[in-house]
Formats: C-alpha cells, structure tokens, sequence
C-alpha cells in the first residue's frame, strides 16, 4: 500500500459533541482536497479533555447511535480517526479511538492506562480498556493507541508484533515547563521515544496531539510523523492548530526491516515464556 495520511491538530471544544463535529467534517474536506487518503484527530477530539462529571452525559454507544451518521457518511471519501467518550454495553465509559472507513465502524481501541497521577484523574471517570490488538483497515493492520498507552512500551509492541505497520498515537499531552534547556522539552522527549518505537519497531509512528487551553490547562500539539527507520517525516507547529501531511508506504516498512533485522528476529515466544514465568514467581 501507499496512501497519505493527515493529521488534524486542533483544539476541540469542552462538551459540545455537534460543534466538534462540524470542526472534523470542515477538516475531513480539507484532508480530501488535499487528496489524503486517512485523517487522524486527536484524543477525545469529538468532546474535549477535561469533562469530569461531563462523561456521562456525552458518552454514546456508537454501534447504536446516530452520532457519527455525518462523519460515517464522510469516510466514504476519507479514513477517519478521532476520539471520543465511548459507552459499552454494561455502561461503562472509556476513553476511546475510533476508525471510520467507508461507511462504517472498522474498529474501536479503549485507552488502557487512563493515568490518575500529577494533574491527570481520569481513573475517577473511564474504565480500563483491556484489548490491545491492530485495527484491519484497508491499508493493512493498524495499531491505535491513546496518549498515555504509547508511555507503556508492552502496548505498542503488542500492536506491532500482531501485525501493525503503521502505529498511531492520538493525544492530550499537557504543557510542563522545564529549565535550563533552550529546546522546548516536552517535544523534544515524546519526539525521542517516537522515533525508538519506530525504528525498534520498524514501524510507522503517527503522532496526534492537540493545541489550545482548558480548564487551566494547556496542550502543546508538536504532531508528527515517524517512518519505520526513526526519521521524522513532517512536524506540526508548537501550540498553534495546524493540519500534517505525509506519505505512508509499505515499501518503508519492507526496507526497514530487511536493513535491519531487529524486529524480523524477535522471538515472541521466548517473550510470552518470559513474562509467564514473571507472572508465577
């Protein structure tokens, strides 16, 4: 395969799923006249980050809801991955990344380490995901992570080693200052583990994180895209809304790997017997 992906970096709005909605159709019709096969929104791009009690209300079953008809009707033209505040069927809520790809739901991956530590509590209102598995699209299989997902390595190793190409992190990473560096620090320490997952993995890295402020806190977006040897494709502005764009080819990930045979050569089950034995001492 060979397709160009797009990454919309932009600042959602906090509980207002139709205005969001609006945002992604306007950017999903850039995204097509710009001819990108795949767009991909941040996290929770659909509701806003910091919904507390909020969740419950804006959650929604997307198996059962109309709430996606338009962006469903939409990704007939172009695929589509966003976030939003999934309702399971015991109802449960997850912090959830969606694939929309012509004309229906492919997939849905819940973020398993929702972090409640430092200014993060999202334990308090989303459930754990526990599926770690690719998405089958019509580009192959795709790794779908949320934020914190990408700081645990077993996640997208998981995804790579069943199948995924191309892994795709969608984020809200907060703004922390730091001193004595001239280098804006949080790019520059997610950019470094992005590109040691790519070329580990031998793997596309996509990176979508958002901009603007709320409820006192502000995102840094610094999106980007990765190839399968760790070299950074394209980068998006440092706290302004801005829309990606890159060219995504199997090729990169068969050079890759056959250049460096790493990841060809891993043997998962000496892993899985590894970790087992962990697990029973």
């Amino acid at each position: 395969f060979i397709m160009k992906a797009a990454i919309a970096q932009i600042n959602s709005i906090l509980g207002d799923l139709n205005k969001n909605i609006e945002r992604h159709i306007d950017c999903c019709n850039k995204a097509i006249a710009e001819k990108a096969d795949m767009i991909i929104f941040p996290e929770l791009s659909l509701t806003g980050y910091s919904l507390k009690d909020i969740n419950y209300d804006i959650a929604f079953n997307p198996y059962k809801s109309d709430k996606l008809k338009d962006l469903l009707k939409l990704s007939k033209k172009i695929s589509i991955i966003c976030g939003f505040v999934e309702e399971a069927e015991n109802f449960a809520v997850y912090n959830s990344a969606i694939l929309l790809e012509d004309g229906e739901i492919k997939g849905v991956h819940r973020k398993i380490y929702p972090p409640t530590y430092g200014i993060f509590e999202e334990f308090r209102y989303f459930s754990m995901g526990t599926e770690c598995a690719p998405i089958e699209s019509k580009f192959g299989k795709i790794g779908i992570m949320v934020c914190e997902d990408l700081w645990h390595m077993s996640v997208p190793y998981t995804m790579a080693m069943a199948g995924a190409k191309i892994l795709i992190g969608i984020a809200c990473s907060p703004t922390r200052l730091a001193i004595n560096t001239e280098s804006f620090k949080n790019y520059d320490v997610n950019s470094d583990h992005h590109k040691t997952y790519a070329r580990i993995l031998s793997s596309y890295l996509l990176f979508c994180n958002r901009v603007g402020f709320e409820d006192g806190v502000n995102f840094w977006g610094g999106s980007e895209i990765v190839d399968p040897s760790g070299n950074i494709c394209v980068v998006a502005k440092i706290f302004d809304e801005d829309m990606i764009y890159s060219e995504i080819s199997e090729n990169e990930v068969q050079r890759a790997r056959r250049n460096a045979r790493h990841f060809i050569d891993e043997d998962i089950d000496k892993t899985v017997k590894n970790l087992a034995k962990l697990t029973k001492s």
